[in-house]
């Protein structure tokens, strides 16, 4: 089987990796190297699911603002909301705002941070106006682009908005809701537990490991091609039925995409629709967004509650403001204050330690959200390759980024991404 070097999906072999060092930014530019142009585009331009094409750098340059046209999808429908205003207030000093790389003595700027991480679009908003914008190859405003993990985040806020309301019971077991789970590794674990990731489960999301257990996760959600003779289950339900437990739970922090599933599944269960479509009733269609979203299904129609989000750069960065606003934005109250303020306390600090992050020394992990605990009290969403929802409640600010890094865990360039949005932060408060 193909190596796994991304959270969810598959990559090239490791060996692509291992025999060179991966193009250049501007090497692997997808505009420039001419990915899909054409009617039909000659065979060596050519992005493909059925090769696997979309997950090889530097395809995924291109594949990742492209995967609706590869992969199927549900839409997150906007609905007739009209679009909430986003000002603009463009700053010209921001490029040049200067840190210091984690572990590093000499200094870098805000610019070629974006570029030393695969930069594709980034936003900063300042007291809800955006102050910086940029884009690089083919994305643009109205281009959407998987979000991954950052997924997670939005769930973890839906079923924060249904315990709120008393619609789950979040020290509940799990089978209280998927009766089906009951003989599985969730069956009593807590509906906390899942959402906090302290389930006991033998699961594996080693990247690395082409044998690990997030590689037979991306298969069952069709993620990727299966090979010839598969004969494994077909849908996200059908693998987590399949997952045992391994100790206990509640002992620590551990990051396993299967339980961000776990909580689409009970989503659904506690509302009778599908978890995308809430999504789009209590979030989406509320906080003025202005395109439609989309989210990956699998073979059975169910959204991919992990990583599946796909989004333009301004709708994501709506949403961390939204966050950002105590849950109220675009007239209304969107997420009640309540779950902000749950979330931006975290989780326990020892907890997390244990999962032994080098670059997170500090922060917990709350309801599918990563958070600081600093004195800005900064906290994000995370999603492999660079996506992320960076949100600094003292600075005002909101950051939104996509990119296309190589390397799939951030912890492989976070101490570039969490120095440069602190530094930017420190500015736009200087400057008040």
């Amino acid at each position: 089987m193909t190596a796994i070097t991304s959270g969810l999906l598959l990559l090239a072999s490791p060996s692509a990796h291992a025999q060179q060092a991966p193009a250049s930014p501007a090497e692997s530019d997808p505009a420039t190297l001419g990915w899909m142009e054409g009617s039909p585009p000659p065979p060596e331009k050519r992005v493909l699911f059925r090769d696997g094409g979309h997950l090889q750098f530097p395809k995924t340059r291109w594949a990742f603002a492209h995967l609706r046209e590869l992969m199927p999808t549900a839409v997150i429908a906007r609905g007739g909301e009209r679009v909430s205003a986003l000002p603009k207030a463009l700053r010209t000093d921001l490029d040049s705002v200067t840190f210091t790389p984690l572990g590093r003595s000499g200094t870098m700027t805000w610019s070629q941070a974006f570029e030393d991480v695969y930069g594709d679009a980034v936003l900063v908003l300042h007291k809800g106006r955006i102050v910086y914008e940029r884009y690089s190859g083919v994305m643009k405003p109205d281009q959407p682009h998987i979000a991954f993990s950052v997924t997670k985040s939005y769930f973890g806020t839906l079923a924060e908005i249904l315990i709120a309301e008393g619609k789950i019971d979040e020290q509940a077991p799990v089978s209280r809701y998927v009766p089906e789970l009951a003989s599985s590794g969730f069956g009593d674990a807590t509906v906390r537990q899942v959402l906090d990731m302290t389930t006991g489960i033998a699961f594996s999301e080693d990247y690395t490991d082409p044998n690990a257990d997030i590689a037979r996760f991306s298969l069952a959600v069709g993620a990727v091609p299966a090979p010839r003779g598969y004969t494994g289950p077909l849908s996200a339900y059908d693998y987590l039925l399949t997952i045992a437990k391994k100790g206990s739970h509640g002992e620590g922090f551990t990051y396993r995409s299967a339980n961000t599933e776990v909580i689409g599944w009970i989503i659904a269960r506690v509302t009778g629709k599908r978890a995308h479509e809430v999504m789009s009733e209590r979030i989406w269609s509320q906080i003025g967004a202005e395109h439609d979203g989309a989210i990956l299904v699998d073979s059975a129609g169910a959204p991919f509650t992990a990583g599946g989000l796909n989004l333009t750069l301004r709708d994501m960065a709506r949403f961390g403001e939204t966050m950002r606003l105590g849950g109220r934005f675009n007239g209304r109250q969107v997420v009640p204050a309540s779950v902000i303020a749950k979330i931006r306390e975290g989780a326990g600090k020892a907890d997390f330690a244990k999962a032994g992050y080098r670059t997170l020394p500090g922060w917990s992990y709350k309801s599918q959200w990563w958070v600081s605990h600093n004195a800005h009290g900064a906290y994000m969403a995370r999603g492999i390759h660079g996506q992320a929802i960076y949100i600094d409640p003292a600075a005002e600010m909101v950051i939104a980024r996509f990119a296309s890094n190589p390397q799939a865990s951030n912890v492989r360039f976070d101490d570039i991404s969490l120095p440069a949005y602190h530094a930017v932060a420190e500015r736009l408060m200087a400057k008040r």
